[in-house]
């Protein structure tokens, strides 16, 4: 006889500390999955306050509002039927604890505690919680009085609830919980957790976007079913809720292995639900196997709460109208389609919460710009299309930014129309600019719908010199025409932070110029856009405080390469022919005059091409690699390619540059994570900023090896030059 289960996780667009509109996007999820005839539905971690609260998580006023919001979900009879699976922070013995509260109908089940935290990347969760070490372990925990007033608990358990690492048995199966890291840990809960019986496995996670992460993920996922068989269900927050990370959604449910449903990796949708009927004899023919029933039988037990519920009620098992969900293939995104829509999603998220009329982007006519700049425009034609599909919250939210009015009835029809009003590009010439660059600006500006500003800034470059000048008694002058580098990069220097400073100038007084066509929604200025590339950043090929110093960076840990891949991709799928001419162009800053025998390249400037900055950035983060452990990997991937003096001198160089300019990440834009390799100082790079940038030790032990290779290769060549034969000599 079939045991059918419906069942629902979701993706929340949760914002850290916004406690009643992360509680509305809950009772919303708990609704929709209520519709759909779910019993049994899970939720993001740390869903209450947001998962990226960070040292707010020490704060006692995040706790008590956390469980003033949770009360009123459990007061609230419209959540009865479903076996609820909420995140929440939690203090238990005066010690923090990353929670999942279980309930049903008004009465908390357990608190599962997280027994593994992530503290690696961008997270730091030891630094405000404890993990819960002990597996298997169960404590008492006393409920507080505003819980208690409203939940049904037995008032002989005067409020006491378990505490620890321990399952749900109910009249039909039994229940795990597992939180986020836990998924990814060499011996994942989920092993044991099935090997004593548990049939159903939650997950709630606050995972973050990275390129080509979604792989690696989605295979723990179903891996995590497929060998000991059973139903998984992962929950993963959504969107940008206050800093660099974007979570990329994308909830699954998973039965022995196969995948039943997949929520979307990018959308702007707050709230998304997913569902999936699965057969609980499904799970128990598939552990029908003699190696798992011997390995249950040795393997740790779990302590059980048990619940006077049924998931799998007998009016399900003869309604001919309930049939089990179906597998699927997992959906990918190409890389180019991550970098359309995961900075797009998080750019509008950014843009809509704090209350800001739009962007503006010094529009350079090189590809980092013009890749920002696509970026705004996907993010525009996201929004028109959720528009058209007749999102609220997404219509809402584009008539504030837009300037109209809450009584306004305007949609947006085309993404040029909502850039006009909310996106404003400016190309900020000097003599040093091209036609070409300005021309490209222009009809890109054009093409996307921008509000396109074009100005020559040499009149204030020139004041500035003169004021020098006339303090000192000395002028600067370029290198091409007989000066110092250090003139050279003065001079540089001068037009990249101007730049800035115009940027922020005319971010801030251009709503004001348009003051006519907004009416009404938001009062604050633009947000301004950076456009420095990781691989750039991690150079150190960037004026400290020029116009790469902005509010937010959308493609700040995107390589060069995958933005050239990007504008391709969005040439065509765009429909942006002018782009090709963003891709042919050589990338150039164009900070030093152009003559007939010299024309700035960035690639030549910085002694790398963009290709070997991404090697060495992944070889230096992602690998863990110093300059003599890089250099001992490159002389066998670059073998062929360049000479051991070669690779030398691209590692020596390198991180002399690395650490030079290392504290310009210190005051770095606040960037997409999209790179393992990022070197974002604030928060997952954390490295010193002052670097002995000669690394001696290191270059002693690479000169060392050198010396090796070269005393080896002229032993090598000393023997062949005596076995060979000299043609004259031959009668």
């Amino acid at each position: 006889m079939p045991h059918y289960v419906t069942v629902a996780t979701c993706s929340l667009n949760q914002w850290a500390l916004d406690f009643e509109g992360n509680r509305d996007r809950i009772l919303e999820s708990i609704k929709i999955a209520k519709e759909r005839g779910a019993r049994l539905r899970v939720g993001p971690e740390l869903e209450i306050p947001g998962y990226g609260c960070l040292d707010h998580f020490l704060e006692n006023d995040l706790y008590l509002h956390s469980w003033e919001m949770y009360s009123q979900i459990l007061a609230n009879e419209e959540t009865y039927g479903l076996l609820l699976d909420i995140g929440m922070p939690i203090i238990h013995k005066n010690k923090r604890y990353n929670c999942r509260v279980l309930s049903y109908d008004g009465k908390v089940l357990l608190i599962r505690p997280k027994l593994f935290l992530a503290n690696d990347g961008n997270y730091r969760e030891m630094r405000y919680f404890t993990p819960w070490l002990k597996a298997r372990y169960v404590e008492k925990f006393q409920l507080p009085r505003i819980v208690q007033n409203v939940s049904h608990q037995d008032p002989s358990e005067h409020g006491i609830v378990p505490f620890g690492d321990m399952v749900i048995a109910t009249k039909d199966t039994v229940i795990g919980a597992e939180t986020c890291e836990e998924l990814f840990t060499p011996h994942a809960p989920h092993i044991d957790m099935c090997l004593d019986g548990v049939e159903i496995i939650t997950n709630s996670s606050g995972s973050h976007h990275e390129l080509r992460k979604l792989d690696t993920r989605m295979q723990l996922i179903t891996e995590a079913t497929r060998k000991c068989g059973g139903l998984y269900l992962y929950s993963n927050q959504k969107g940008c809720d206050g800093d660099r990370l974007y979570y990329d959604g994308c909830s699954l449910i998973v039965l022995n292995g196969q995948v039943l449903a997949q929520g979307k990796q990018f959308s702007l949708d707050d709230v998304e639900v997913i569902t999936a009927t699965i057969d609980l004899e499904d799970v128990r023919s598939y552990r029908n196997v003699i190696s798992h029933g011997l390995q249950s039988r040795v393997s740790p037990t779990y302590e059980r709460v048990h619940a006077s519920l049924e998931l799998s009620p007998d009016t399900l098992n003869f309604d001919p109208n309930v049939c089990p969900t179906q597998s699927r293939e997992i959906h990918y995104y190409k890389p180019e389609e991550e970098i359309a829509y995961g900075p797009a999603c998080w750019l509008w998220d950014y843009v809509r919460r704090c209350h800001a009329v739009g962007f503006f982007l010094p529009l350079s006519g090189g590809i980092d710009s013009c890749a920002t700049a696509v970026i705004v425009h996907s993010m525009c034609r996201l929004v028109v299309t959720n528009c058209a599909q007749g999102n609220k919250q997404v219509i809402k939210d584009a008539r504030a930014v837009a300037g109209y009015p809450d009584t306004s009835d305007w949609i947006p029809k085309a993404p040029q129309e909502l850039a006009n009003r909310i996106f404003h590009t400016c190309y900020m010439g000097t003599k040093n600019s091209s036609s070409e660059t300005r021309s490209r600006s222009k009809i890109l500006a054009e093409k996307i719908g921008s509000y396109h500003i074009d100005l020559n800034m040499d009149s204030i470059v020139n004041a500035i010199v003169s004021m020098f000048e006339v303090t000192t008694g000395k002028k600067p002058i370029y290198k091409v025409f007989g000066g110092s580098n250090v003139e050279n990069l003065a001079l540089q220097n001068i037009q990249a932070r101007m730049r800035m400073v115009l940027a922020y100038l005319f971010a801030q007084l251009l709503p004001w110029v348009r003051s006519g066509v907004r009416t009404g929604g938001n009062s604050g200025g633009l947000l301004v856009l950076g456009s420095a590339n990781v691989d750039e950043q991690l150079r150190g090929y960037l004026t400290k405080y020029d116009c790469s110093s902005a509010d937010i960076n959308p493609i700040g840990s995107i390589s060069k390469v995958d933005l050239i891949r990007f504008i391709k991709w969005a040439h065509v799928n765009f429909e942006l022919p002018i782009l090709q001419e963003f891709v042919d162009a050589t990338p150039t800053a164009e900070l030093e005059p152009i003559t007939d025998t010299h024309v700035q390249s960035d690639e030549a400037d910085m002694g790398f091409t963009y290709e070997e900055l991404g090697i060495l950035g992944r070889l230096r983060k992602i690998d863990k690699c110093g300059p003599y452990s890089m250099f001992m990997k490159l002389l066998h991937l670059w073998n062929g390619k360049k000479t051991p003096e070669e690779t030398a001198q691209k590692v020596e160089s390198f991180f002399w540059y690395y650490a030079v300019n290392r504290h310009k990440q210190t005051v770095s834009t606040p960037s997409y994570h999209a790179e393992q390799y990022s070197p974002d100082d604030h928060r997952f790079d954390l490295r010193p900023f002052l670097i002995n940038p000669a690394y001696p030790w290191a270059r002693h032990k690479i000169s060392n090896v050198l010396e090796k290779i070269n005393a080896h290769n002229a032993h090598n060549n000393d023997n062949n030059a005596d076995s060979e034969v000299d043609p004259l000599e031959v009668d």
